[in-house]
């Protein structure tokens, strides 16, 4: 395990400070707010990950942080994709929120995930990433299984124009290729406004 987050350095990691203070990776996360402030922020293995967006075009803007809605009614689910496009082998992270509108505020069960999204995926809650592993020049992909973590919707505001979803997390992914190989996920939150986001640059 401590080897695959050598490797998450490279990917997920912004440079430490300085100040002692800031050396505590939950100190860096953006707070917890429920404004469609467009922010992201979680914890793996004591490493922090934020999104990192690649240029500030508004043609193609390469965000850091994307919300899709569902299929074939886009209030089904919400996906929120988060990248690193910092590095030259960039990574992803996707939350799969099922439900939430009819469900609203509450605390809800985070699943199994078989790897896929939207309509390939599964019908509950779920969380996957991919991580570039160096020794073997390859990506490696962990996913939620089920009961493996939690999220509170702490505000679900939906409007003709967009829609605000703001919540905190915790979850474990086991390593599709290794189940023996988990790593744990703690203090995430977001707040994204879905007509916004996709135009905020993430340095």
């Amino acid at each position: 395990m401590k080897k695959l987050f050598l490797l998450l350095l490279t990917t997920f990691i912004i440079s430490c400070s300085s100040d002692d203070s800031l050396n505590d990776p939950v100190l860096r996360l953006p707070p917890e707010t429920q404004t469609g402030a467009n922010t992201f922020g979680c914890i793996i293995d004591g490493k922090i990950l934020l999104p990192r967006s690649g240029n500030t075009s508004q043609v193609n803007p390469l965000s850091g942080a994307i919300l899709y809605g569902g299929y074939p009614d886009v209030y089904d689910y919400f996906e929120l994709k988060i990248l690193d496009y910092k590095t030259p082998k960039s990574s992803s992270f996707l939350f799969h929120l099922h439900n939430i509108v009819a469900n609203g505020i509450g605390t809800y069960q985070i699943d199994k995930s078989n790897g896929m999204r939207n309509i390939d995926g599964m019908n509950n809650n779920y969380i996957h990433c991919n991580v570039f592993n160096e020794e073997t020049n390859s990506y490696e992909q962990f996913l939620s299984y089920d009961n493996s973590g939690t999220y509170t919707i702490t505000r679900i505001s939906v409007t003709p124009d967009y829609t605000i979803i703001s919540g905190t997390f915790n979850c474990n992914l086991k390593n599709i290729n290794d189940s023996n190989d988990e790593i744990s996920i703690t203090d995430g939150r977001f707040d994204i406004n879905s007509l916004t986001v996709f135009l905020k640059y993430f340095p």
